[in-house]
């Protein structure tokens, strides 16, 4: 929990539903000063006086936790940081105080800043070859799944409906996937050489064709999007309708990703993948050979297990390439990620590349001392033919330190001392001693001097609002 946002959280919460403080302690059987104090992060709460704030606000207890504050906080840093807005800084404690009590005016300026810089890129003259201008419709398809904690009830639902009528252990799901085409769907499934395509689905001829360098969980994969684009639909195009994406293109990826979602709840259910986490520790190489999935199809379900009533370990899910482009990532743990530039490279994301195929673990502390649990291991997909490049990329996830009692990678760590300090991104770090630094933060002003030279490359003041 962040203590240093829930006081303004809960004063946000209090008045969005027009209570005053003294009617808010009443429903919580305690006094308005102290109720007061909570308010202004004066005094800690208790996990029963936690439970309680969230049944008498109406809300669950991720949103008491200030992750969606913790999120907006480091957007608006960001933009408050651009040097070419010419602002004043902004100090730290006023943006904190516009994320969490008025979120709604800071989404509206993330919403100009973002608008802005399309702007600039547009008037720039950044296109294609072909002249075509650049709009990346991914952000709008990310903020969607940041959104919604990377849970979607409805998906839930429907793909264990799906799932009852197939009545069969994992073991035997690719089959029983495989049959349900063949038999409901009229479709014949074959496995081929495919010039440039890992699936093709030709309706016409009733016809699904796998590529033959596909691993056997990835075919599985494959057919279980299959089935969920024939019989998941409806609550697909549910979904998407509510989130009313801005352009045809954004409309498409959010479609493929809540596909994708459908197909890893159908091959890991809800609550036979909960408990096979729990029981082995969130293990995730055995979760993976349990379920006969992938290690990152495994890392992606364990992101999404947050329903209501039965919630799993909160954890965040990146998907990180050799030149630290972020090409997937969730977070239901809070982790705020930086959405320009690079990350730290400090971090085990990073890190990992240089071990392939083995699991890394680091306990990250972020500037503001909240520490996380991270793990991460290179995936790599098949080259096509001799000579070309394996596609690798990292894949890692992490949860706060509070939950490592219950991860596996948490055995013999000393969670206290083995920490590892890590920033958000070069541009919003404010550590003065770190030698893997890649430029300067925006905040500051640096401070040059020829006659030294120190462990960092960039030495500069410090300024705090």
């Amino acid at each position: 929990m962040a203590r240093a946002l829930i006081g303004r959280t809960v004063r946000r919460l209090r008045s969005e539903r027009r209570l005053t403080q003294q009617a808010l302690a009443v429903r919580l059987g305690i006094s308005a000063s102290y109720l007061n104090l909570i308010e202004h992060d004066q005094r800690a709460v208790t996990a029963s006086l936690l439970i309680k704030l969230g049944e008498t606000l109406g809300v669950d207890l991720a949103a008491l936790s200030g992750r969606s504050e913790r999120q907006l906080e480091v957007a608006l840093r960001e933009a408050f940081a651009d040097p070419l807005l010419a602002a004043d800084a902004v100090p730290e404690a006023e943006v904190a105080e516009l994320a969490a009590a008025a979120p709604n005016a800071a989404q509206a300026v993330l919403a100009l800043y973002r608008a802005w810089r399309v702007a600039r890129e547009d008037a720039g003259g950044i296109a294609l070859p072909s002249g075509r201008r650049v709009l990346l419709p991914n952000e709008e398809a990310r903020d969607l799944f940041d959104d919604r904690g990377n849970h979607f009830p409805p998906l839930e639902t429907a793909a264990e409906a799906i799932a009852a009528e197939l009545g069969v252990t994992p073991a035997e799901m690719n089959h029983a996937i495989a049959e349900r085409l063949r038999r409901v769907h009229g479709l014949t499934v074959t496995v081929q050489p495919l010039d440039g395509a890992l699936r093709r689905y030709d309706a016409a001829a009733r016809m699904l064709t796998l590529a033959e360098t596909l691993p056997r969980e990835s075919r599985g994969f494959h057919m279980a999007f299959q089935l969920a684009l024939l019989e998941a639909r409806e609550a697909v195009e549910a979904v998407l309708a509510d989130a009313a994406p801005s352009t045809p293109e954004a409309g498409m990826l959010i479609r493929i990703g809540l596909l994708n979602y459908v197909a890893g709840a159908l091959l890991m259910p809800y609550a036979a993948f909960l408990d096979a986490a729990r029981s082995l520790r969130h293990d995730v190489e055995a979760l993976a050979a349990r379920f006969g999935v992938s290690f990152e199809q495994a890392c992606h379900r364990l992101s999404t297990l947050q329903r209501q009533g039965a919630r799993g370990v909160p954890f965040f899910f990146v998907r990180v390439d050799p030149a630290g482009n972020v090409s997937k990532r969730f977070s239901a743990a809070g982790f705020p990620f930086a959405r320009y530039g690079g990350s730290c490279p400090r971090w085990v994301v990073h890190t990992a590349f240089s071990q392939p195929g083995a699991v890394q673990v680091q306990v990250a502390e972020l500037p503001d001392g909240t520490a996380y649990l991270c793990f991460a291991r290179t995936v790599t997909r098949p080259a096509r033919m001799w000579g070309d490049p394996k596609p690798t990329h990292v894949v890692a996830m992490g949860c706060g330190v509070s939950y490592a009692d219950a991860v596996a990678y948490a055995d013999g760590l000393d969670l206290e001392r083995s920490r590892v300090g890590i920033g958000l991104s070069c541009r919003l770090c404010d550590r003065p001693d770190c030698r893997s630094r890649a430029f300067p933060p925006l905040e500051h002003r640096l401070a040059l001097d020829p006659k030294t030279a120190g462990v960092a490359p960039y030495r500069f003041e410090t300024r705090r609002g």
